[in-house]
């Protein structure tokens, strides 16, 4: 009883309070028991708002005494978020390189509002590029970025208008030396915008997909498996629905096949609640190093030659055509005023090639390949 009154007492008065109220108790052990209650919640509370920053590859883009203030704040979690996932990463991928090969950290303010940080590592022995971005910006749409929200079927948001926006996100992509390690490419967003009525709207989207060189249905398995997971832990639906809209989103029309052998992916997420929506999105972000680094420490030593290495860069010359002429979110951020193009650019690899008319035999392993990323299957 002494605890619980002491707890409700002092929770929310200063100092002087504490004291002035601390008299009015009745013996000397339940008064020096409150002042140590108290003491100790004090403490507490000033711990919980102090935020530890230091495993991060650089400060935030937000002030932390802002974060520090609005912790509950969706904009919040989801930057502390991503910047997590790009720490944790960042160093899954240095852990398996030379010792001498880290990441260049590269933070960026945008006179618009907000930044980012851009850590890419290049000319490795493991990864010939790796980039895993994060970006945290405000500000106005221009009325060509408000005409892609409005094909999307968004409501209220007029013609020729600018809105104002927050969006938020972790972004990368992973092209290895060896070709027979595949490449990786994750993205998760959050975004709030301020429609023409004055209210805010939000949604989460992103997606995880791998794109291989040479086809190894372990690998798609285990890939699959993981994304699976992470998806059945919030709904089962989840899984086959997404699944099915990375196949159709990754397609390139004007060859007929798509980029890789899919993954997940998905957009406009605005259910069942914002926390449960983060919640997936975030469990979908912390099975990237599951899914993929395991296929890293299994292939990387693997022997390749140079017929193998001009087939790796004639796919990167798809992943290319892809980026530049069909992914929306490389246009969305070009459209967006104050692009730092470095950074959205990043995807590309840092050698393809273009060969002309080039078609592989269908018996070779080359032509195994081409039939998978025509006719995407069923992993598990």
């Amino acid at each position: 009883m002494i605890i619980q009154s002491c707890f409700k007492t002092f929770q929310n008065i200063g100092l002087y309070s504490v004291f002035k109220q601390v008299g009015t108790l009745r013996n000397h052990k339940q008064r020096v028991t409150a002042v140590l209650l108290w003491g100790a919640l004090f403490i507490n509370k000033s711990d919980s708002s102090s935020m530890d920053l230091s495993t991060f590859m650089a400060e935030p883009v937000t002030d932390k005494k802002h974060l520090e203030d609005n912790q509950d704040d969706m904009k919040t979690r989801m930057e502390l978020m991503i910047m997590k996932i790009q720490a944790d990463f960042c160093r899954a991928l240095e852990a398996e390189e030379d010792p001498e090969t880290k990441f260049r950290v590269d933070r960026w303010i945008r006179q618009e509002g907000g930044g980012g940080i851009t850590c890419i590592m290049q000319d490795g022995k493991v990864f010939e590029k790796a980039g895993v971005n994060i970006s945290v910006v405000s500000g106005s749409l221009p009325p060509p970025a408000v005409a892609q929200m409005r094909a999307r079927g968004k409501k209220n948001f007029g013609e020729g208008q600018s809105l104002p926006f927050f969006a938020a996100g972790v972004s990368a992509v992973i092209h290895p030396r060896n070709p027979m390690v595949p490449t990786i490419h994750f993205n998760y967003r959050y975004f709030e915008v301020k429609d023409s009525s004055g209210e805010v709207q939000w949604w989460f989207g992103g997606g995880t997909d791998l794109t291989p060189y040479y086809l190894n249905e372990q690998d798609a398995t285990l890939f699959h498996k993981a994304l699976k997971t992470a998806c059945d832990k919030h709904d089962k639906v989840y899984y086959p629905r997404f699944k099915k809209w990375c196949d159709d989103y990754f397609y390139i029309p004007h060859r007929g096949e798509r980029r890789g052998v899919g993954g997940i992916f998905f957009d406009d997420l605005d259910s069942p609640t914002q926390e449960k929506a983060f919640q997936f999105v975030k469990s979908c972000a912390e099975a990237v190093i599951p899914s993929y680094m395991p296929l890293v420490k299994q292939h990387k030593d693997d022997g390749y030659g140079y017929h193998e290495r001009q087939w790796q860069l004639l796919r990167r010359g798809r992943y290319v055509e892809f980026n530049l002429i069909y992914d929306r979110g490389t246009k969305f951020g070009l459209q967006t005023p104050g692009a730092r193009y470095e950074s959205i650019l990043m995807s590309l690899p840092l050698s393809a090639k273009w060969e002309y008319m080039h078609n592989p035999e269908e018996s070779s392993k080359e032509g195994q390949l081409i039939k998978i990323l025509k006719n995407p299957k069923e992993w598990v």
